[in-house]
């Protein structure tokens, strides 16, 4: 079964820039997306073979997230414990017989700092949200979560510690999900490589030059980790300021 998660910046317009022939490319089984930016009705994308799944935000043009899937789900949900909406459509959750997929677009603290503390308790409702799905069945966690947990997943760690995406606080959130038992996938198969980022500012020569940050995670339940095979980037797909992640699991091994 192979994973894809991808912060579009924007469907309509990363559709003109391929976004649909890297999606027949990859042939994914699942495609998680975020940052979707648009409202129902404002964009039709013919998906054969696939059940399309959308959590608009009531904000046009902002946030949004969604999700392509080969295999109907079992349930869906938008939102988090007795939640069934959320305005920012930050969250979709698919349930399937053997596990979860929890796809989101974790919200930025901003460069000011002025969404900290509201980023903080998102991230506490969604690690109360994962512990209940846990108990339920395994839980595959992915998305853009806009932080960069250890000094190898950015480029310039020193000059960016405390900023945006990089304070002390968003880090510690993530170390408690790997410490609740959630694999990071990527550093799973790659603890120590380099210059392995998601995302690039739209500045001059900065992603040519890859400084970049790796914000995007697919983390799945320590249950799992055997049916684990491979975690990617695709750093060479272009289209958005992120690039698409790829998770191949095997659920089905004899």
């Amino acid at each position: 079964m192979k994973l894809v998660s991808w912060n579009v910046n924007g469907l309509r317009a990363c559709v003109k820039k391929g976004f649909l022939d890297y999606f027949e490319e990859v042939d994914a089984d699942i495609f998680c997306i975020q940052e979707t930016k648009l409202q129902d009705g404002q964009i039709d994308l013919a998906l054969k073979g696939y059940y399309q799944y959308w959590n608009y935000a009531l904000k046009k043009g902002y946030s949004g997230t969604a999700v392509f899937t080969k295999e109907k789900p079992l349930t869906v949900k938008y939102g988090v414990g007795d939640k069934d909406a959320e305005d920012e459509g930050r969250i979709l959750t698919l349930e399937y017989p053997e596990f979860y997929v929890v796809n989101v677009y974790s919200p930025n603290s901003q460069r000011d700092l002025a969404r900290l503390t509201f980023r903080l308790e998102w991230e506490q409702e969604m690690f109360i949200y994962l512990n209940q799905l846990e108990k339920i069945k395994p839980v595959i966690f992915c998305g853009d979560m806009n932080v960069a947990h250890q000094d190898i997943d950015i480029r310039n760690a020193k000059s960016n510690r405390g900023n945006s995406g990089f304070t002390i606080e968003e880090r510690g959130k993530m170390s408690a999900l790997l410490e609740m038992g959630f694999i990071d996938t990527y550093r799973h198969f790659s603890p120590n490589q380099e210059g392995a980022f998601t995302w690039w500012s739209y500045m001059s020569n900065v992603r040519e030059r890859n400084i970049g940050w790796r914000i995007d995670y697919f983390l799945t339940s320590k249950a799992l980790e055997p049916y684990l095979i491979s975690a990617e980037i695709d750093a060479h797909i272009l289209g958005s300021d992120h690039c698409p992640i790829v998770l191949a699991i095997e659920l089905s091994r004899n």
